[in-house]
């Protein structure tokens, strides 16, 4: 039985559909929605063979802003909360979820060679993830509103 509905969220359109068709389940469902932005750790650069650690006071305001920001993207949706990890996105939504969760992910079109090179989230999400996954398919509007048929009826 699904107890709460997680949505993993990049703050692009796609992930905006996904938190829209996440939130709509979890209202049919009376259960919670978590809205989850992941923060991935800056790799060290290396100036002149020395290795520079961003400053811990950027890293600090790059999560109030997340913050800041996936706030305002959950404060009309009801029940809902907002957290914020860092780390990998597909690492920390397959830790964030148990069994009786729902995990929610879009689907980001990238060419045949991104997803070769660098994997997809929403595909190691559904390896990995101990619950059922909705991959929410990106839908450009343009699109949606010229078509007479709704995208769920596909």
């Amino acid at each position: 039985m699904i107890q709460s509905v997680l949505v993993g969220v990049d703050f692009s359109a796609a992930s905006r559909q996904a938190l829209d068709k996440g939130s709509a389940w979890a209202a049919r469902l009376g259960v919670p929605v978590v809205a989850l932005h992941v923060l991935q750790p800056p790799a060290p650069m290396l100036p002149e063979a020395q290795i520079a650690l961003p400053d811990p006071t950027w890293l600090q305001e790059m999560e109030q802003q997340a913050r800041a920001q996936l706030a305002a993207w959950v404060k009309e949706i009801p029940n809902a909360e907002s957290r914020v990890a860092w780390g990998s996105p597909a690492e920390e939504l397959v830790a964030a979820c148990d069994a009786d969760t729902l995990l929610v992910v879009a689907q980001v079109g990238h060419t045949a060679l991104a997803r070769l090179l660098f994997g997809s989230t929403a595909a190691r999400v559904v390896r990995h993830a101990p619950c059922d996954v909705l991959v929410v398919r990106a839908v450009d509007r343009a699109d949606e509103k010229a078509s007479p048929r709704r995208r769920e009826d596909h």
